[in-house]
C-alpha cells in the first residue's frame, strides 16, 4: 500500500465511532477542489509511510480506537488494497471506505468479501457532468454500478457531494437525487477553501446556508436522509 499519511485519531470521520484515518497514495481524477493535492499530483507525493509502522500504531491503539477509515486519493487504485483491509479487520477494526466508485469491480469483490462494515462514495455531479468536475474521462457506467452495488451491500453507506457553486445548480440535484433514489444517506458538503488541487479554486465559493436548505429540501424528496456538513 502506498500510504501518503495517516491521522491518530478523529472523531467525525467515522459516524459515532472513533476512528483513525490512513490516507492512501494516487487518483484517477483531478477534481479542482479537492483538498488533498499532495495526495493526487504525484509531484507532489511524499516518501510513503512503512505498513509496519502503520500496523504497529494499530497494534497499540487496540480497544483504544475502534475503526479505521481507509481515505485517499482514491484507495481502489491500489493493488493491495484488500490483504490490507483484511489485516485491518483481523485486528478487530471496523472499517470504512471512502471511494469514488470508478472502479466497481474492485467494490464488488469488497462487498463479496464481507470485509468493509460502512461506506462513502463521492457523487461528483449528474453523470453527463462528471467531466467538468473530474477533468478526465472515465465510464460513468461503473459510477451508476457502483452506486447500485452499495445499495444493495447491507452495509452502511453514504453518498456525498462536496458544492462549488459555480460547478453545481439547483436542477443538478434533481438529477443526482434521481441518479440516487431512495439511498440511506445523502451529505451536501461545503466547499471550503484552504487548500486546492486547482489554485482558481482558493477564490471559489459555496452556497450559504439558506440555499444549502433549498438544496437539501430537493434531495430530501429522493432520499431517507439529506444532511448537510
Amino acid at each position: 500500500m502506498l500510504i501518503g499519511g495517516f491521522q491518530k485519531f478523529s472523531l467525525i470521520d467515522y459516524p459515532e465511532k472513533i476512528c483513525a484515518i490512513v490516507f492512501t497514495q494516487g487518483c484517477n481524477f483531478r477534481c479542482g477542489y479537492c483538498h488533498n493535492p499532495e495526495l493526487v499530483k504525484p509531484e507532489k507525493f511524499e516518501i510513503p509511510i512503512s505498513e509496519k509502522d502503520f500496523f504497529s500504531f494499530l497494534n497499540k491503539r487496540q480497544k483504544k480506537l475502534d475503526a479505521v477509515v481507509i481515505t485517499g486519493g482514491e484507495p481502489t487504485l491500489q493493488k493491495d488494497l484488500i490483504p490490507f483491509v483484511k489485516k485491518i479487520k483481523s485486528m478487530g477494526y471496523l472499517i470504512k471506505l471512502d471511494s469514488n466508485g470508478s472502479d466497481s469491480e474492485v467494490l464488488k469483490n469488497i462487498f463479496d468479501l464481507k470485509i468493509i462494515d460502512y461506506i462513502a462514495m463521492d457523487i461528483k455531479a449528474p453523470l453527463k457532468g462528471y467531466f467538468k468536475i473530474i477533468n478526465t474521462d472515465i465510464d460513468t457506467k461503473n459510477i451508476k454500478k457502483s452506486i447500485k452495488q452499495i445499495m444493495n451491500s447491507k452495509i452502511n453507506y453514504e453518498f456525498r457531494t462536496t458544492v462549488v457553486k459555480d460547478q453545481l445548480f439547483l436542477d443538478d440535484f434533481e438529477k443526482i437525487g434521481k441518479l440516487i433514489k431512495s439511498a440511506e444517506l445523502y451529505v451536501l458538503q461545503k466547499f471550503i477553501p484552504t487548500k486546492t488541487n486547482d489554485l482558481k479554486f482558493l477564490k471559489k465559493q459555496t452556497y450559504s446556508d439558506k440555499e444549502f436548505e433549498n438544496i437539501k429540501k430537493i434531495m430530501q424528496k429522493y432520499v431517507q436522509k439529506c444532511i448537510v456538513r
